[in-house]
């Protein structure tokens, strides 16, 4: 059956564009230009929540593949397929009752967005620190922020959703109702179980803030790693670091970047350690407003091509690990992407850790650090050398971890995915997919149930 593809013109207010439309592209193109080459045959800028059912059931009746897209960035290029996009930007309204601390947001609304609304209100959720993400795919897929040690993951703040579901069927999803849908999407990711046309949050109070970013050349990197992991491991919940070295134009640097929920007093009484390690380049440890602190913390990318692996962890990578990680960043493939290659250390515990692994859909509670490595390249160079090197270092990392992957900085090379993003957890989401997208309307790489 050929797809009617004017009978879902006809019955949507938004656009629908095609190849050569003037905003296709900026509407359906992949934000890792890995998958550059992927582009679907239109793009619907759904209008409201109508335009989002319209398109489910016409897609279900036709037989056309069907994603949603709010901010774009998945890693591993789900954001884009090669049938029908739902583009949910326009449903960007966010509704923030100050009284509760309860936050409505539309499924298209980006962290900016919502970070320039909950400011007024002197409120805080535990957010990203990419302005252009989509607070829906950050949610659904776990969530991890600087404040998630004290407020835990975006999926925990998390008590309503409305789903538009495989059938057409507009969902409200709580503790109460429809909590088989709520459980699943504290976790199971993005665009398995329907199209998230509104979520609920419970913010709280914005607590007074510090951040600091110290910098360190290589030679410092042995007594910086083991100085800073053992803060990361003893530090208070108030406090979040990323440990990080990477490569860039030939340079290795070893860096800290956190946030302390407290005066920059403590935190540099804190990462004392870490200043006794060695000599930084830089060290800048200061008291910000909350708000400004989220600004210093995003983080921009140069774009291009990239692959990330990720790991989790209970105990700190050895000195023998380290050095190894070190001797493998020195012989990294040359790329002309600014952003290099590296391995990077998020602090994890606190809040994270005190919710039962099968509480939510997200199951790795026992971690104390999220391990990633990257590899980046321009578009035009050969990555298979940097994708094996990539296999190379994460083959090296991962005999210091536990089983694991974190779903948001997801791997299409992952093997044994099911377990590694879900654990034990999968089968419980794959009954839930069965029951309500029988016919797998949504599916992708890597989607439950496929």
């Amino acid at each position: 059956m050929t797809p009617d593809w004017a009978l879902l013109d006809k019955h949507t207010a938004g656009p629908l564009l095609h190849p050569g439309d003037g905003a296709f592209r900026e509407s359906s193109a992949a934000f890792n230009e890995r998958w550059a080459d992927r582009a679907p045959t239109a793009v619907l800028r759904a209008a409201g929540p109508a335009d989002v059912l319209r398109a489910v059931e016409w897609a279900g009746e036709s037989g056309v593949p069907i994603v949603p897209r709010g901010g774009g960035h998945s890693y591993a290029g789900h954001s884009v397929n090669s049938g029908l996009v739902v583009d949910l930007r326009a449903l960007d309204a966010i509704d923030v009752d100050p009284a509760t601390g309860r936050v409505v947001v539309g499924g298209g609304v980006l962290t900016g967005a919502l970070y320039a609304a909950l400011r007024p209100h002197g409120l805080a959720l535990p957010l990203g620190n990419g302005a252009g993400v989509g607070i829906a795919g950050l949610a659904l897929g776990g969530g991890s922020a600087a404040t998630s040690r004290r407020l835990g993951l975006t999926a925990d703040t998390l008590r309503a959703t409305t789903l538009a579901t495989a059938s057409a069927a507009v969902l409200s999803c709580d503790a109460q109702e429809n909590e088989d849908l709520y459980w699943a999407c504290r976790g199971g990711g993005g665009g398995n179980f329907g199209i998230n046309l509104d979520l609920t949050f419970q913010a709280v109070e914005a607590p007074a803030a510090s951040t600091c970013l110290l910098l360190w050349e290589v030679p410092h990197a042995p007594a910086v790693f083991e100085a800073v992991q053992r803060v990361m491991r003893t530090a208070p919940e108030e406090t979040s670091l990323r440990l990080g070295v990477a490569t860039s134009g030939g340079r290795t640097l070893v860096s800290t970047v956190g946030l302390h929920l407290g005066p920059a007093a403590e935190l540099r009484d804190l990462l004392a350690p870490a200043l006794a390690a060695g000599r930084p380049l830089r060290a800048d440890i200061a008291d910000r407003d909350f708000w400004d602190a989220m600004e210093y913390l995003q983080h921009e990318t140069a774009g291009g091509a990239f692959a990330v692996r990720t790991h989790f962890a209970t105990d700190p990578l050895p000195p023998e690990a380290v050095a190894a990680a070190l001797d493998l960043l020195a012989a990294a493939p040359p790329s002309g992407n600014p952003d290099g290659c590296g391995l990077a250390l998020f602090g994890w515990g606190g809040a994270i850790n005190r919710v039962d692994p099968q509480a939510t859909a997200f199951v790795h509670r026992d971690a104390q650090y999220l391990v990633s490595l990257d590899t980046s390249w321009l578009p035009g160079e050969d990555p298979a050398g940097r994708l094996d090197w990539l296999a190379g270092f994460d083959h090296l990392i991962a005999a210091h971890t536990t089983d694991g992957a974190y779903l948001n900085f997801t791997d299409p090379d992952l093997r044994g995915w099911r377990t590694a993003y879900y654990g034990a957890n999968y089968p419980r989401l794959v009954a839930i997919k069965h029951r309500h997208d029988p016919s797998g309307l949504f599916a992708f790489p890597q989607s439950i149930g496929s």
